[in-house]
């Protein structure tokens, strides 16, 4: 059984379509401010306290690694950490964890000449304990990354690139139209499976500025990019800065033009088959950023519209998935506009569903900025 993570609601924080929620080892603030270097040169043992393997990581890339060990075992940070005392090492699967973690790092290093082909992923498949046995399915089903996607098979030449491109900007109301959209702010409610659900907030501001705010019950959470930097905040906790590869995909769903933006977002391209989701067909392009995977793409073969965007955010330890399917796309000022998104990892989906949907108007660029760090708010004013 998968464990869905408690006060879902209130614990994700979404960032544009991407809607980051951030889990794993939040209760140690960054000591970096906003828009300060200082973590990506610090390393993780300098960062933060009691790390004893993965020391020499870059300080922001350890929460992302242990979202990967989260999402791999289907735990919740509480599961290996005490809740308020990350450093504490009272939990043995805490320590169990560092074993693990040095078991793969070595089979990695001795097998495949450091090549991270082996990961927690690889055994545990969203389980505790590592499956040992072969399970016998109760019905035959395709081998796919994700249940909810069906390939089929097709003798046609895949189009080019440009020409998926084009028809997706063309689809989506046409280069003039989308160029003339400088805002957009968005209101409505956020919903996970369970049942519960939240008023949220999202403003946008080109090119790639983006703040979303879930009003909880508890307080609200925040996550906004700049154009620069990335910051996430939940109720009783201290602002979190992304690391680069959170802010890498954040860019792209940031991005109010992303039609027209998609072949400077990324370094490569990839058109592959059609794959079947809920019934329709979509062509299938990869994204890669420097010869990685970055992203994948799914257009609807007969709209042209992009359906579905799937993140691999990298950390040490292995890929971060998150899908975001778009849905119920309408016009807004001449531009066709999702006015649904459902947002799965392997620890759990959330669907928003806007209500409203009003363009060009004057957003302060202070509404995407970070919050000020505890020292300089005792800093007196001058």
């Amino acid at each position: 059984m998968r464990i869905i993570p408690r006060n879902t609601v209130l614990g994700v924080l979404v960032c544009v379509a991407l809607l980051l929620a951030t889990f794993g080892a939040q209760g140690q603030q960054h000591k970096a401010g906003p828009g300060d270097q200082a973590n990506a040169s610090k390393t993780a043992a300098q960062t933060f306290k009691n790390i004893q393997v993965l020391k020499d990581i870059p300080g922001d890339q350890l929460i992302p690694s242990m979202q990967f060990i989260a999402a791999s075992l289907g735990v919740e940070c509480e599961y290996c950490h005490v809740e308020g005392q990350f450093q504490s090492d009272d939990k043995k699967p805490k320590n169990t964890a560092r074993e693990m973690i040095k078991m793969m790092l070595a089979i990695n290093q001795e097998n495949f000449d450091g090549t991270r082909e082996v990961t927690c992923y690889s055994c545990h498949r969203g389980a505790t304990r590592p499956v040992s046995t072969p399970m016998i399915p109760e019905q035959q089903t395709p081998t796919v990354e994700n249940a909810a996607t069906t390939p089929i098979s097709t003798a046609k030449v895949p189009p080019k690139f440009e020409d998926i491109l084009a028809k997706c900007v063309q689809a989506s109301g046409g280069q003039a139209a989308i160029e003339k959209i400088t805002s957009r702010q968005e209101n409505g409610t956020i919903t996970t499976p369970d049942g519960q659900a939240a008023p949220v907030d999202v403003m946008a501001k080109a090119p790639d500025k983006r703040s979303v705010v879930t009003h909880g019950k508890r307080g609200d959470s925040v996550t906004a990019f700049d154009g620069q930097v990335g910051w996430m905040s939940a109720p009783g906790r201290p602002a979190r800065m992304m690391g680069p590869a959170d802010v890498a995909a954040t860019r792209v769903d940031a991005d109010l033009h992303l039609s027209l933006d998609l072949k400077n977002l990324f370094t490569a391209f990839r058109v592959g088959g059609i794959e079947k989701i809920d019934g329709e067909e979509m062509r299938v392009v990869t994204a890669e950023q420097n010869d990685r995977l970055a992203a994948r793409l799914y257009f609807n073969e007969s709209t042209g519209l992009l359906v579905r965007l799937v993140h691999f955010v990298d950390s040490p330890l292995g890929f971060n998935p998150v899908e975001i399917d778009f849905a119920d796309y309408r016009d807004a000022d001449g531009v066709k506009v999702p006015f649904r998104w459902t947002v799965a990892r392997p620890t759990g989906r959330f669907t928003i569903q806007l209500d409203s949907v009003k363009q060009n108007l004057p957003l302060s660029d202070a509404s995407f900025s970070p919050p000020p760090t505890p020292d300089a708010q005792k800093q007196p004013a001058k």
